[in-house]
């Protein structure tokens, strides 16, 4: 029912910036939770940020609380991740994901989202 895409990966070097952005489409964005994930090498995925559906709360892995900041602009069906200072253990493929959870849930759980992007390659060099 939705869609997905994440965008803004590249190559940088470590200590740089980043943003990446996240558009959905095919449902109503500000019914959803949304939230971002990683997958390192060789890696099982883990959480790294999310939202809520008016983007009054956010939650934020301990790694990243305080160089990541999670946003949203539900005008324009996007959520963000601004992601400062960035090292070699940030190189990640980052999935953008959507939960529609009425009753509760747990952030950090891959198991409370139902869509996901494509995911975006960030690398960060030394």
């Amino acid at each position: 029912q939705v869609q997905l895409v994440e965008s803004g990966g590249g190559l940088v070097q470590a200590g740089a910036s980043v943003r990446l952005s996240c558009t959905a489409s095919g449902g109503t964005f500000n019914d959803y939770i949304m939230a971002w994930f990683r997958q390192r090498p060789g890696k099982e995925r883990e959480f790294v940020a999310a939202i809520s559906r008016s983007g009054g709360s956010t939650y934020y892995a301990g790694s990243v609380k305080g160089r990541f900041t999670i946003s949203r602009d539900n005008a324009k069906n996007t959520v963000y991740l601004q992601m400062n200072s960035l090292n070699p253990e940030d190189t990640a493929v980052y999935y953008c994901a959507a939960s529609s959870i009425t009753y509760g849930g747990t952030y950090y759980s891959t198991r409370m989202y139902e869509y996901w992007g494509q995911g975006t390659q960030v690398t960060v060099s030394s």
